[in-house]
């Protein structure tokens, strides 16, 4: 889908002011109210803007340990080790990847001793040969999409005159 540059405006107000309602944004841009939410709706539509909710903290939710396991799956098993990966609480993402393992898992726990429970938990699974598990120690970039939506919209509004 082709994202010009009134969407990336929208999408910008969105992101640093997701509690401002759809009759603010209109006014901040100068635009019918309607454009807004036609826009907004067609952005959801197709996959751009896939979610509204809140984002949560896993370690406000008690799970300050954030590890990332890589898990080798028997060839032909992936759908299923993937199926059973959604029943584990403790896995937030999960992705198929390529290179030294199969899937790649983001991993919260509550302290080490639980990360190493989840992570007996994932060996046991049948299909996972082996996993290998990295512990994140801070945080150097928080998830973020601005900046991208920041240099799509200067690329689709061209050179300025």
């Amino acid at each position: 889908m082709a994202v010009d540059a009134l969407d990336t405006r929208i999408l910008r107000l969105l992101i640093e002011q997701p509690r401002t309602s759809v009759r603010e944004y209109a006014r901040i841009l100068s635009i019918a109210r309607g454009t807004v939410q036609a826009r907004i709706d067609r952005l959801e539509r197709n996959g751009v803007i896939t979610g509204t909710g809140p984002v949560l903290s896993p370690a406000a939710l008690g799970h300050p340990v954030l590890a990332f396991v890589h898990l080798e799956v028997t060839q032909g098993h992936l759908d299923e080790v993937g199926e059973a990966l959604a029943a584990v609480p403790e896995i937030v993402e999960a992705f198929s990847t390529t290179g030294g393992g199969d899937l790649l898992t983001r991993v919260v726990a509550r302290d080490n001793g639980h990360l190493e429970d989840v992570i007996q938990q994932l060996i046991q699974l049948p299909g996972v040969v082996r996993t290998r598990t990295e512990v994140a120690l801070r945080e150097r970039v928080p998830h973020r999409l601005l900046p991208l939506v920041q240099s799509i919209g200067l690329a689709t509004a061209g050179p300025s005159n």
